[in-house]
């Protein structure tokens, strides 16, 4: 599939999460969603890992500078809401593991989805605390034993990538980073107003929720500046 390049990022200008998640279940991967956060903040190693697997358009900024470059198709997958599109398509017939949040969060997080999608196989979960490289090679390991077909990873970007390219590494699967996704399935956030989402602006409603947020809001100032001036 074509992509296009943000500040050399490659994002796959998906037109609808149906289209993403059909691509992901062929060719499977790493989906990472590209914001404007990422974009500015982006190491080496994190181009390499987004641009070897499947970025897609998460924030409304990315969506822009798709369009800005032609791709008037792409569209805003949120990859909160890309998960559970990925669950509901799959509960049935893949097995899932889920890593991240507290140990509280990501068990109830567990106990939500069978509720939810009687049936689903979660064949392994654990929380986002590994406090050693032992602690990761035993869940390494262990998702390399239970081989997983869809694996999500909430730990907060670029934690979360450099565990999941070490995953994939030993077992092929589906793979998302989720940030902060278990949380607010279970409740402990809420997301912004459907009008703030229709105009590409929830990133102003974390801000609000959560001012301890400030202090990542150059990130986007920058994005913007170099958006709305062709540098991107």
């Amino acid at each position: 599939m074509q992509t296009f390049s943000i500040k050399n990022i490659k994002v796959h200008p998906f037109a609808s999460s149906s289209q993403l998640i059909e691509y992901a279940d062929s060719v499977k991967g790493i989906l990472v969603a590209v914001n404007a956060e990422k974009v500015i903040n982006a190491n080496q190693k994190l181009i390499d890992i987004i641009n070897s697997n499947i970025g897609y358009c998460d924030g409304a900024g990315a969506v822009k500078a798709a369009h800005r470059k032609g791709e008037a198709s792409a569209v805003r997958i949120p990859g909160c809401e890309l998960w559970l599109d990925i669950v509901s398509k799959f509960y049935k017939s893949k097995s899932f593991y889920l890593v991240g949040a507290t140990r509280q969060v990501v068990k109830q997080t567990v106990e939500k989805l069978e509720r939810e999608y009687p049936g689903i196989n979660i064949v392994g979960w654990r929380d986002g605390y590994i406090n050693s490289v032992s602690e990761e090679n035993k869940l390494i390991e262990d998702i390399a034993s239970r081989k997983p077909d869809v694996v999500f990873v909430a730990m907060g970007s670029p934690k979360q990538e450099l565990l999941m390219n070490r995953m994939q590494e030993v077992h092929t699967a589906i793979y998302q980073g989720l940030g902060g996704s278990f949380d607010l399935y279970i409740g402990n956030f809420k997301r912004a107003p459907r009008l703030l989402q229709r105009y590409g602006c929830e990133w102003i409603w974390r801000f609000m929720v959560q001012p301890t947020r400030l202090k990542r809001l150059y990130p986007y100032l920058k994005y913007a500046f170099l958006l709305y001036t062709g540098r991107l």
